[in-house]
């Protein structure tokens, strides 16, 4: 019978540099994702979103009697309506980023190994990033170029080129709360499909909230306890949008970066909370 050596062996492999280990977290959350059936209808539901708007500025730029005009407000109500629904699907369908790592005590793992509580949560942060920048900014931006190449012109750019930071600002303001937001709940509990019911919650109670004290005091004010419309008044800011506001935008500005501080803090805490009981 052959006898093994069970002493000490010098490690032969390669040393990965520390700091790099939320690429790991992330890559492997982002693979499980597109490997659930759901989630992927939900990208395909959102991709046929977009060759919807791309059919519109096709007709626009090929017809001369299109009911449908190319204009800085096309590129709005993309990011706006229906895409403020696939923002909220895409958001709730990342609610076990935190939470199943509370469910399984994975989180005193991660915790134990050289991994910092930086790393960790960006790891856990760049996912729902990626996701929610590819259903808002990413289609939005491949339609402003699809009308430059169905145009053959830059006219339509030169005139608006303000939609390039348009589209990036209000993209990256309603993934970054979302994203934020999301963690902070998903931090607070094991369940993920509680974490679900909580962003649902205090997404429509909000709204709900707002038009009730709207309708029985008659003002627009009370928008600031509303996060969805506090991002509507921003984004048709940024679009130089006519309308009046609920609020003044500095007022919108401060609530999101509120909301955005309040959910690191929470996400701190809880974090640290099980780093030092680790």
């Amino acid at each position: 019978m052959p006898i093994h050596d069970q002493g000490y062996r010098h490690y032969a492999g390669q040393r990965a540099p520390h700091g790099r280990a939320w690429m790991v977290i992330a890559r492997t959350h982002v693979m499980a994702s597109l490997k659930y059936r759901p989630f992927l209808a939900l990208l395909l539901g959102a991709s046929g979103r977009f060759l919807v708007y791309a059919v519109q500025i096709y007709i626009a730029t090929y017809s001369a009697q299109s009911f449908v005009t190319v204009s800085p407000q096309l590129f709005q109500d993309f990011l706006t309506g229906t895409g403020s629904l696939f923002v909220f699907l895409v958001t709730i369908s990342q609610g076990g980023l935190i939470a199943d790592d509370r469910r399984a005590n994975a989180l005193q793992l991660y915790l134990s190994k050289p991994l910092t509580r930086i790393e960790y949560i960006t790891g856990k942060f760049v996912p729902p990033m990626l996701y929610l920048l590819s259903v808002t900014w990413l289609p939005a931006m491949l339609l402003l170029l699809l009308q430059v190449m169905l145009s053959g012109s830059f006219s339509f750019l030169r005139e608006n080129l303000f939609l390039i930071p348009a589209i990036t600002l209000t993209s990256l303001t309603r993934a970054l709360l979302s994203t934020f937001v999301i963690l902070a709940l998903s931090s607070m509990t094991k369940s993920r499909r509680f974490v679900s019911v909580m962003y649902a919650g205090i997404t429509f109670f909000t709204a709900g909230m707002y038009q009730s004290l709207r309708a029985i005091t008659g003002s627009r004010a009370w928008a600031a306890i509303s996060p969805g419309d506090m991002i509507d008044v921003i984004t048709t800011w940024v679009f130089r949008g006519r309308s009046v506001p609920p609020v003044p935008v500095p007022v919108a500005v401060a609530v999101v970066i509120g909301l955005v501080v309040l959910s690191m803090f929470i996400l701190e805490r809880r974090i640290r909370a099980v780093e030092v009981v680790a």
